[in-house]
């Protein structure tokens, strides 16, 4: 099957700087405790058809008890698959998943009869950028807009029936895809064939994978059997940690020193940088990290990988900081 952008991405971790990191502050993600987890982190739900995503997000924060949760890419109610779904203080990492690519398994129905290889012929011309007019019933701006179909593979042909995979851009409108494909596949007399979504399961998001869900059942049962028997294995197997979300962006490796100052809103200035990925180019959204891999903040690169490792500029611009003040020590 074909993978989404970041995941033929190589990245190279190289350093600036060698640092070390203190016990006495801080926790790696995999080390936190179950409650910590449930303060920042994120399920990702095998969504079922029916509820709304909105539904969704608030039948998780009702299992784990919780008042915060958000989703990341709204699925629409018949729509089953993966729904990240972010907690605690979690819920705005879901705004870097946004953008990220997604890909789903779509079952499509031709209006008409027409060769296997027309099809596969399609299927491969609408890779590429496409321009896609959002449905009337949608919750963007109703205009032109281009989006990129990363790949789209067939699995199966049944009578009319077409089952394919398509990884895609951000935003892009499968149901709108069925019916633009119909319209360019045409019978011999030049008659468009037709065609529409007959059924849709989102099988990545992100960085996070269909292997990776859990229902909504399986979440209720992992919360039981911690709150009462105190078994944490199917509850650490369903609440990830919040740092999974910022998987697909590259990453900036900051000195203990500079932590506490970057929670208080300070820009990340160069000195700072213990590592970095090299490919970050200036203009990317990065994630910046501790060196025990906790997420500290969201940001977007202002210098590229090369400049970060000179000895002066302002390498990362803040967009959202996650990491409580406090957490690490004042520099001193």
């Amino acid at each position: 099957m074909g993978r989404l952008p970041f995941e033929t991405e190589t990245r190279t971790v190289v350093v600036r700087r060698e640092s070390v990191t203190s016990s006495k502050y801080g926790s790696r993600p995999e080390e936190r405790s179950v409650k910590e987890l449930l303060s920042f982190g994120i399920v990702v739900i095998d969504k079922p058809a029916g509820p709304s995503s909105h539904q969704v997000s608030a039948y998780v924060q009702q299992i784990l008890k919780l008042r915060k949760g958000g989703h990341s890419g709204t699925l629409d109610p018949q729509v089953t698959g993966v729904l990240p779904v972010a907690i605690g203080r979690g819920t705005r990492v879901v705004q870097s998943l946004l953008t990220a690519g997604k890909e789903y398994v779509c079952l499509m129905h031709l209006h008409k009869p027409i060769d296997e290889y027309k099809v596969r012929k399609l299927l491969a011309d609408f890779v590429g950028k496409i321009t896609q007019l959002p449905p009337v019933k949608s919750a963007v701006k109703r205009q032109f807009r281009e989006r990129r179909i990363y790949y789209l593979e067939p699995i199966d042909f049944l009578g009319q029936d077409v089952l394919f995979v398509a990884g895609t851009q951000a935003g892009t409108y499968i149901r709108k895809l069925c019916h633009d494909m119909g319209q360019a596949i045409k019978l011999d007399d030049g008659t468009p064939v037709g065609a529409h979504m007959v059924e849709l399961r989102r099988s990545k998001a992100g960085p996070f994978h269909e292997r990776e869900a859990v229902t909504l059942h399986d979440l209720a049962d992992a919360f039981h059997y911690w709150r009462v028997d105190g078994d944490e294995t199917r509850i650490r197997r369903c609440v990830l940690p919040a740092e999974r979300g910022v998987d697909h962006l590259k990453k900036v490796w900051v000195m203990d020193s500079a932590v506490e100052s970057l929670c208080q809103g300070v820009q990340l200035k160069v000195p700072g940088i213990a590592k970095l990925h090299k490919e970050i180019v200036c203009g990317d959204d990065v994630a910046v990290m501790t060196l025990k891999d906790e997420l500290i903040l969201v940001g977007e690169a202002r210098l590229d990988a090369e400049a970060m490792l000179g000895d002066t500029g302002l390498a990362v611009k803040s967009k959202q900081v996650f990491m409580r003040p406090g957490t690490y020590p004042r520099a001193t």
